[in-house]
């Protein structure tokens, strides 16, 4: 492994506890599930490790959750924070949105930022961290049968993690730091994951993207000027 992109322990113990958190405020929306807390927590606890166990199985190395206590523990703490959270407030989609956005760009960057330090191209690393970014909210959306929201339109999940990805790649080709890199990184899909909340951006539907047939269609079908 190159040591120049090594992440820090502790980064992916943040990673883990604001993923735990947030799936555990997601979770304790949906009353019609019936989940108890201990479900609720196992909601938490799953969208927190989904991130870093999809990376490090793709890596095909030792499960970094599995290998320290404090990662479960971690978990465990934050996602019962993150029941607390959810039962004083009663306006918390806003709050789910942003702590959803930071999961999505801190497992994103280090899952590319690993990836790289194994000696993957750009292109696979990219993969793995996109990857790692959504491996969270695909658990947690079984678990709940939930339709994925990484496949909704609207979502732009995949799409921010990306190029939040990208955005350390590009900066580490050009000799920025990994923190920097890193930084920037989460900041870009961050942005985009909250603008595509604020601002309604989506990719177009299935339905919406014209066929070649449609086009064929649409042109026999336009009618002819009359000279």
């Amino acid at each position: 492994m190159n040591s120049l992109f090594a992440i820090p322990g502790w980064l992916d113990l943040v990673a883990v506890g604001i993923g735990a958190a947030q799936g555990a405020m997601f979770s304790a929306r949906y009353r019609g599930a019936e989940l108890d807390l201990l479900g609720v927590a196992i909601i938490g606890i799953v969208s927190g490790f989904g991130g870093s166990m999809v990376r490090d199985i793709f890596l095909s190395t030792d499960i970094a959750a599995l290998n320290s206590n404090w990662y479960l523990v971690t978990a465990v703490l934050c996602a019962l924070g993150g029941m607390l959270v959810s039962s004083l407030l009663h306006r918390i989609e806003m709050v789910i949105n942003v702590l959803d956005a930071l999961t999505i760009g801190i497992f994103g960057v280090i899952g590319t930022t690993k990836a790289l330090a194994f000696g993957l191209p750009v292109v696979p690393a990219l993969f793995i961290g996109v990857a790692a970014a959504v491996g969270g909210s695909i658990l947690r959306d079984m678990l709940l049968a939930l339709p994925m929201q990484l496949m909704q339109v609207g979502s732009l999940y995949a799409v921010a993690a990306g190029l939040g990805g990208a955005t350390v790649i590009v900066l580490l080709s050009i000799g920025q730091s990994v923190t920097v890199a890193g930084f920037a990184g989460v900041g870009v899909t961050t942005a985009i994951r909250m603008l595509s909340v604020i601002l309604g951006w989506k990719l177009p539907a299935q339905r919406g993207v014209p066929t070649v047939t449609s086009v064929i269609r649409t042109i026999r079908n336009k009618p002819k000027k009359s000279s």
